[in-house]
C-alpha cells in the first residue's frame, strides 16, 4: 500500500496544467470497438483507471500504438470474442468499472457482450440495471450466472425504439448510444445524461459516420447505420482535476494558474466556488485565482438562510466535486450545508477532517454542515487512508493546508484518477513525498 508523506503550511505558486478527462477517456476508449478502421485519440490521460482498460482493449485484440504522451491510435479488426469468456476477462474486467461501457459498442458491433459484476470506488451502491434495459429495449437477451456474477446479453441485431431512462446515467446513457449507432432504425434516449464527456462521444461518433441529433440535450435521436469509419480525437481537461486546483489555491492561500480549462465546458463549477467566496479569474482558456490573503466568506442565500450546495444530474454541479468543496468550506467564513443527494456513502470520510479540527456535523449519510474556522486556526496534520479518488484528493488538499506533516495511505486509489500528481504538485512548491 502506498503512502504519501505531505508537510503542510506551504504556500503554492505557479501554473498547473489539468490532465485529460477520465470520465471522458472511459467512454471514448470502449468507442473504438465500433469500427475496424483506425481510430486516433490525443489527451488521454496516464492514470491506472484508463491504462487498465487499454490493457483490456490489447487483451480483445485491439492493435494499439503509442504515438506520444497522451496519444495513442487504436484499431479492432481483429477482435477476439473468446476473450471475453476467458478467467482472465473475468478477473481483469472486474476490477474496474468502466469496463462495464465495454457492452454496449461489443453487443452492436459482433451480437454478444459479457461483463464480471464491476468494482471501483466504495461511494454506495452504483446500478447496472439502465444499462441492462437499454439493451433489452433494443431486443437484447440478457442472462446473468449469479455464482460468477457474471453478465451477458445477446442479439442478432438491435431495433431502434423509444425509451425513457429511469435514471440520467453518464456511462449508462454513453453504453446505450454505443448501442443504437449500430442498430436497425431510429432510437430515441429521453432522459438522457448530457454531460460535455457524453456530448464529446456523441460527437466523435458523428465524426465516424453516426447519426446522433439533439447531443447537449436530455432527448438523443439515433439514426442506426451499417458501419462507422475511423476518426481523430482530442479530449476534454479534466473538470474534477480543474476544480480541485481551484480548492487547493484557496485552502492554502495559493496564487495559481489553471491552464487550458475549457471554459465553456466548466457549467457550475466556477459559480459553485464564487459562493464559497473563491475570487476567480478567467484569462482567455485559464482560470487564475489570487492569493485569498484575508481568506473567503461563504454567502447566504439572499433570504439570509445557509447556504445548500447539492449535486446533480449535468448541467447541475457534478458529484465528484462535492468532497473537494466540504474541504475549502473548512476554512472559509461562515457555513454551508453540504448535500450528497447522488451516493450514499461519499461523504464518510469526514471523520478524517473531524480528526483534524475541521468543524463538521454528519447529519446522515448524505449531508453534513460545515462550519468554517476562517483560517483562525489550522487543520492538524494526521494518519489516514484514502477511502475513494474523491475523497483521497480531498484530503490530500487539508493536508496541504495543515500545519505538520500528514500520512495518508492507499494512495493507489488517487493514482487511479489522477496522474503523476505528486510530481505535478511538487513543481508548483507543495511539499510531497512518495513512500
Amino acid at each position: 500500500m502506498g503512502t504519501f508523506k505531505i508537510e503542510g503550511g506551504h504556500r503554492l505558486s505557479g501554473e498547473i496544467t489539468p490532465q485529460g478527462a477520465k470520465n471522458e477517456a472511459l467512454q471514448i476508449l470502449c468507442a473504438v470497438l465500433l469500427t475496424p478502421e483506425k481510430v486516433t485519440i490525443h489527451n488521454i490521460p496516464d492514470i491506472v483507471d484508463v491504462n487498465k482498460l487499454i490493457l483490456l482493449l490489447e487483451d480483445l485484440g485491439v492493435k494499439i500504438q503509442k504515438k506520444g504522451k497522451g496519444s495513442y491510435t487504436f484499431k479492432a479488426d481483429d477482435v477476439n470474442l473468446d476473450y471475453l469468456q476467458s478467467d482472465d476477462f473475468k478477473r481483469d474486467g472486474r476490477g474496474l468499472r468502466g469496463s462495464i461501457m465495454l457492452v454496449g459498442p461489443l453487443l452492436s458491433r459482433f451480437g454478444k457482450g459479457y461483463i464480471p459484476k464491476p468494482g471501483g470506488d466504495k461511494i454506495g451502491r452504483r446500478r447496472l440495471d439502465t444499462h441492462f434495459e437499454g439493451f433489452i429495449n433494443l431486443g437484447a437477451k440478457f442472462r446473468y450466472n449469479r455464482e460468477e456474477h457474471f453478465y451477458g446479453v445477446e442479439a442478432k441485431r438491435l431495433k431502434g425504439t423509444y425509451m425513457l431512462l429511469d435514471e440520467a446515467s453518464v456511462t449508462g446513457t454513453a453504453n446505450i448510444v454505443m448501442a443504437a449507432v449500430l442498430a436497425e432504425g431510429e432510437t430515441t434516449i429521453y432522459n438522457a445524461a448530457c454531460e460535455p464527456y457524453l456530448q464529446q462521444l456523441c460527437k466523435m461518433l458523428n465524426r465516424m459516420g453516426a447519426q446522433i441529433s439533439g447531443i447537449g440535450s436530455n432527448m438523443l435521436t439515433i439514426q442506426g447505420v451499417d458501419q462507422l469509419a475511423g476518426t481523430e480525437h482530442t479530449m476534454l481537461p479534466d473538470m474534477i482535476e480543474i476544480g480541485s486546483w481551484i480548492g487547493l489555491a484557496a485552502m492554502t492561500k495559493s496564487e495559481l494558474t489553471i491552464k487550458n480549462v475549457s471554459w465553456k465546458d466548466l457549467g457550475l463549477i466556477p459559480s459553485v466556488f464564487g459562493k464559497l467566496g473563491i475570487q476567480i479569474e478567467r484569462r482567455d482558456d485559464d482560470i487564475f485565482i489570487p492569493r485569498h490573503k484575508d481568506g473567503y466568506e461563504i454567502q447566504n442565500f439572499i433570504d439570509g438562510s445557509i447556504l445548500t450546495i447539492a449535486d446533480a444530474p449535468w448541467p447541475g454541479l457534478t458529484p465528484d466535486l462535492l468532497s473537494i468543496i466540504l474541504v475549502v468550506a473548512t476554512q472559509a467564513r461562515g457555513e454551508v450545508l453540504i448535500h450528497q443527494k447522488m451516493f450514499e456513502s461519499r461523504l464518510f470520510f469526514v471523520d478524517k477532517l473531524i480528526d483534524m479540527g475541521a468543524k463538521i456535523i454528519l447529519c446522515d449519510p448524505h449531508r453534513a454542515t460545515v462550519i468554517g474556522h476562517d483560517f483562525k486556526s489550522t487543520l492538524k496534520a494526521t494518519t489516514m487512508v484514502s477511502p475513494d479518488i474523491r475523497a483521497g484528493v480531498s484530503l490530500l488538499i487539508a493536508a496541504l493546508s495543515a500545519k505538520g506533516t500528514s500520512t495518508i495511505h492507499n494512495i493507489e486509489q488517487i493514482d487511479r484518477g489522477y496522474e503523476d500528481i505528486d510530481t505535478r504538485l511538487r513543481a508548483i512548491g507543495a511539499k510531497i513525498v512518495r513512500v
